[in-house]
């Protein structure tokens, strides 16, 4: 394993996961930067979604929404908006997805959440700050499952939040509700997926608290 977590506990004996399935989506992963030249399928896409959309969000609002980002025309435009250091890989990725999240996701709450859409819609819409607010932190929440999906799928995920969220909603958003959070590269790794050791993990009694 790539860290020494299993030093700490025996989590083959606490996880239903078995060792492979821990290895590919948590212990061997790792953020990469360079890619194989190896195309991903629209059906690989499907699945990653298949399991993203199965994580939890607050009154199932499921607010995130993804652009795959494919095509060069396309990807020589989100380029330009991203911070330098993530412009070249982004650029030789086999794929990008820009996270963004729907403001008005709860006008989908008839569908997504029928038993108390009579309710809390009209909450959500008379309050934008905090329907933007969940929508903003669900979407996040999803985020997180996006990228175990993709791991569970073969990939190597770079997430970056170094972009400009502005000119990425005007050039991707602008006819729609949606809000930009995250741009994601996906695809196999060149070599190693990163030229230095794993950084240090937080230790279990440092970073939480048992009351």
């Amino acid at each position: 394993m790539s860290i020494d977590i299993a030093t700490e506990i025996d989590l083959d004996s606490q996880l239903t996961l078995d060792s492979n399935a821990t290895a590919a989506l948590f212990l061997d992963a790792r953020t990469a930067n360079n890619w194989a030249d190896e195309e991903i399928s629209d059906e690989t896409l499907q699945a990653i979604y298949a399991l993203t959309k199965m994580g939890p969000t607050a009154f199932n609002g499921q607010p995130l929404r993804i652009t795959w980002v494919r095509s060069t025309e396309a990807r020589e435009r989100l380029v330009e908006h991203m911070m330098d250091g993530n412009k070249a890989k982004t650029l030789t990725t086999p794929m990008v997805a820009v996270l963004s999240f729907n403001t008005e996701w709860h006008s989908l709450m008839p569908t997504t959440a029928p038993h108390m859409a009579d309710m809390m819609m009209p909450m959500f819409e008379a309050n934008a700050e905090s329907r933007t607010a969940s929508g903003n932190n669900n979407a996040h929440v999803q985020a997180g499952y996006f990228i175990l999906a993709a791991r569970a799928a073969g990939l190597a995920v770079g997430p970056m939040t170094g972009f400009n969220p502005a000119g990425v909603d005007a050039e991707f958003n602008a006819d729609s509700t949606h809000k930009s959070f995250m741009v994601v590269n996906l695809g196999k790794p060149a070599g190693q997926p990163s030229s230095h050791d794993r950084l240090h993990r937080l230790d279990f009694d440092l970073a939480t608290v048992t009351l």
